[in-house]
């Protein structure tokens, strides 16, 4: 009884060690954001490759054209090393110490920082950041989040776009 219970005790230790070695391999440590990086960004949990990753805004009833509003609490955005995703959108160049999310447009010029309010910055991987609900954005439509090396340094920074959808609640 005893053999057997030590049998037990011994595959069940040996089958755990084996099970947290695979898990490990597959999930590489993501560590700070550097020069000469590709990197995958999300939005919400979603890549948007295969269809716009979605927005939840809280503009309730019909939507007007144009009408703008606030995101609803709780969403998030976050960047990733490739090896967690199989895509790697974005090239941090030579010089970038951080990624900002851009929601629309960034600033024409390779700015060095950007306004606080309508922006999120990283300067880790594998950290999702909420959403801010101050942000103003459309109702109901398309667009893009762009995720923005910086300091940029052109041409070898690349960022990585991500579609979106903007859903108005009903």
């Amino acid at each position: 009884m005893v053999r057997r219970t030590l049998i037990g005790v011994l595959t069940f230790i040996a089958a755990t060690m084996v099970f947290a070695a695979s898990a490990s391999a597959t999930v590489p440590p993501q560590g700070k954001v550097g020069p000469n990086q590709f990197f995958a960004a999300l939005v919400n949990g979603q890549s948007g490759v295969a269809t716009p990753a979605t927005i939840n805004m809280a503009c309730f009833g019909p939507v007007k054209p144009g009408q703008m509003g606030h995101p609803m609490a709780g969403q998030t955005v976050e960047v990733l090393r490739p090896e967690v995703i199989l895509t790697d959108d974005g090239y941090t160049g030579s010089q970038a110490t951080s990624i900002t999310a851009f929601f629309g447009p960034p600033p024409p010029s390779s700015v060095a920082t950007a306004p606080k309010t309508s922006t999120v910055t990283f300067r880790r991987y594998g950290v999702a950041k909420k959403i801010p609900t101050s942000l103003l954005l459309p109702c109901g439509g398309t667009g893009t989040v762009y995720f923005v090396p910086l300091p940029m340094s052109p041409p070898t920074s690349q960022p990585a776009t991500i579609p979106v959808s903007y859903v108005g609640q009903p």
